[in-house]
């Protein structure tokens, strides 16, 4: 088992200088991840700290204090393997900054939503773990993101997230009427994997979902001109609550994961 566990984590921090274009030795503890590059490009401008991996599958950037952000790129599979390969480094946690479609009404364009899970829509969590094993955010790290919103007078929302691997699916409404069934407060294409992923490599994980659009309408759809909008308005936000989450985990030194996996 030991010798299976040192293969895997060799084989993590080789690929990941690979993918993002910075060593192993330095990263942070603490790890935000998005789908946007602007994400990080903005967190390099604030920090006055170089983007690396340009050119290639996924980009990063790591400040002085040890909070690091990537771009691991849209979809399951791609958030999977983020998670993977930074089991090699142990990160004391990491949390996604993503965005959702709002499915029920309470959550509305330009909402924050904190999970409380995600169903594995996906496919990608089932190399994990059998369907049965729920998709389960680290509720300590969650706390922090909670507290920092309650804090700003931010309104914000918790409930589960559905995760698909569906990018087109708006016009199926048989699909529609399915998310209707289950209740489900958001859908997105990354949180279940990144919890499941999270919980199989021993990885404390969390998420803050900005919702971007309204797809259960046809005029709520997501379109370039909507998105950039959303984006204009609430990426300064978004990013910075997840920085000051992450940042006062490490001043305040809480244990985040305190049973063992």
């Amino acid at each position: 088992m030991m010798k299976r566990r040192k293969i895997k984590e060799e084989i993590g921090r080789s690929w990941l200088k690979r993918y993002t274009g910075t060593e192993p030795e330095e990263y942070g503890k603490w790890i935000l991840l998005t789908n946007f590059q602007n994400y990080v490009d903005k967190f390099a401008l604030r920090f006055d700290v170089k983007v690396k991996g340009l050119g290639g599958p996924m980009t990063s950037a790591t400040n002085s204090e040890g909070l690091s952000i990537i771009n691991f790129g849209i979809g399951s599979a791609n958030a999977a393997t983020i998670m993977d390969i930074l089991s090699g480094i142990s990160p004391n946690g990491v949390l996604f900054l993503g965005k959702c479609g709002g499915i029920k009404k309470s959550a509305d364009i330009g909402h924050f939503i904190i999970p409380i899970a995600a169903i594995r829509g996906e496919g990608t969590s089932d190399d994990y773990f059998p369907e049965e094993v729920p998709a389960m955010p680290s509720f300590k790290l969650h706390k922090y993101v909670s507290q920092i919103l309650v804090e700003r007078n931010i309104e914000y929302r918790t409930g589960v997230i559905y995760t698909t691997n569906r990018r087109l699916w708006e016009h199926d409404e048989e699909f529609k009427d399915y998310l209707k069934r289950i209740r489900v407060l958001g859908i997105d294409m990354e949180t279940a994997t990144i919890f499941i992923t999270g919980f199989a490599n021993g990885i404390a994980r969390g998420a803050l979902l900005l919702v971007s659009d309204r797809p259960m309408t046809p005029e709520g759809i997501k379109t370039e001109e909507s998105d950039g909008k959303i984006s204009k308005k609430y990426i300064d936000l978004h990013l910075d609550i997840g920085i000051q989450a992450m940042s006062r985990i490490e001043k305040e030194g809480e244990q985040i994961k305190h049973f063992l996996y």
